[in-house]
């Protein structure tokens, strides 16, 4: 068996590393903040599994043009970051074919197929149960065309993946989310979607168990470098290792990576905030999207967060919390109960790809490297399918499956 090493220990670096440690494997997780709050943790806590649709595609295009007016709106770009996303803004473009964009649902598709399955298996090997419950998740319109519009969709995909959907009127969405008092036209439901434990608890968790398998270690990762006897890495402490085989799972931050290692990937940050209320004093029996402003609304134990949109920056820009105190105040509009103070706001960074595919690849030219990045808005939805695809890449089983996810496409 290998000695594997995993830069990132996240939720893909930590997938990644139970799936190899089942198989018998060494692992080495480094982590360059571990007590931290990056992406993995700041997420809406949603198996989104009904999410098959690419975020490149013709109508998504059409409504760029209105969000970009509202500064605080569900899409902004930092003006003085344009010259550095221009790259992966106009492979976006590109990639919103609709030719395109049906390759990139269908790769999806296959991805969210066994995502549930994926994560009850993960669970089972970190020891982790019942984190995972069946609630739903219901999307408010204000009007009654929008919904149909959506409700539509919702339907072709729910037949695809076997999952149900509703059409609602005002009433029937207010009986089922009782707080949602405000005025709108309608809602669809889909029972499609799960609501995980806390996020920071769930990734918590899976470290955990890394750790008690000596598996998982606090670095920050310096460089990379291939050898013949291994892959190096070096860390900024100065500590070396030589590794038979890597893998690169380290979000935004992986793009650096790639470069130590002769590869070029469009890579760049869909940074999103939300705002996270303990003990709320208002409750919701499901997720709520708000998907016309960009939001959504998801009750933990104990908890409620209101996150999303997204801001394409530079990773190192400083955060807008104004942008968290608009999705509150949009929010209000339907629930106006919800209270005015005590939340945290938080800003963290999704790792994003112009194609909204990501990146699930062995090297091109060197097998003894594994990449496992880019997910986007999915990250916690498709981390277990990711690590599980990514141990078998690693220990030598082949996927022509995995072609859509290949590294190569940005050579």
């Amino acid at each position: 068996m290998a000695h594997i090493g995993i830069v990132g220990g996240g939720l893909m670096g930590c997938a990644t590393a139970l799936h190899l440690l089942e198989q018998g494997h060494s692992v080495t997780v480094l982590e360059r903040d571990a007590g931290g709050l990056p992406a993995s943790v700041g997420n809406a806590g949603i198996l989104a599994v009904p999410e098959i649709d690419p975020l490149a595609r013709p109508d998504m295009l059409l409504s760029v043009p209105k969000w970009l007016l509202d500064p605080l709106g569900p899409l902004t770009v930092r003006w003085q970051d344009l010259p550095a996303l221009t790259p992966w803004l106009m492979k976006f473009l590109f990639s919103a074919r609709p030719g395109k964009a049906a390759q990139s649902r269908e790769a999806m598709l296959f991805l969210m197929r066994t995502a549930e399955a994926d994560h009850v298996r993960l669970g089972a090997l970190a020891g982790v149960s019942g984190h995972m419950r069946d609630t739903g998740a219901l999307t408010v319109f204000d009007s009654v065309a929008a919904r149909d519009k959506v409700f539509a969709h919702e339907a072709e995909n729910a037949r695809l993946i076997g999952h149900n959907v509703e059409k609602l009127d005002a009433g029937e969405a207010r009986r089922r989310v009782p707080a949602l008092k405000g005025a709108f036209a309608g809602a669809v439901f889909n029972d499609g979607y799960k609501i995980f434990e806390y996020p920071l608890t769930f990734l918590r968790r899976l470290q955990a168990a890394l750790r008690e398998r000596e598996a998982f270690t606090d670095a920050n990762v310096a460089a990379v470098g291939q050898r013949e006897n291994g892959i190096a890495v070096r860390t900024e402490g100065g500590r070396k290792f030589i590794f038979d085989r890597l893998v690169v799972a380290a979000g935004v931050w992986s793009r650096r990576f790639v470069a130590d290692l002769g590869l070029k990937v469009l890579l760049e940050t869909e940074r999103g905030y939300n705002t996270t209320f303990m003990n709320p004093s208002t409750v919701l029996d499901m997720p709520v999207f708000f998907s016309e402003h960009g939001f959504v609304a998801t009750p933990f134990e104990n908890a409620l967060r209101i996150g999303g949109a997204v801001e394409l920056a530079s990773p190192d820009a400083p955060a807008n919390y104004r942008r968290a105190a608009a999705m509150r105040r949009k929010m209000r509009r339907y629930v106006p109960d919800l209270q005015e103070e005590g939340g945290t706001e938080w800003m963290g960074r999704r790792p994003s790809t112009p194609d909204s595919i990501p990146v699930i690849s062995l090297h091109p030219r060197d097998p003894r490297v594994a990449f496992a990045f880019g997910h986007g808005h999915l990250g916690l939805t498709l981390s277990a399918t990711t690590g599980r695809h990514v141990a078998r890449l690693v220990s030598g089983e082949d996927d022509s499956a995995l072609a859509p996810f290949s590294i190569a496409r940005f050579q």
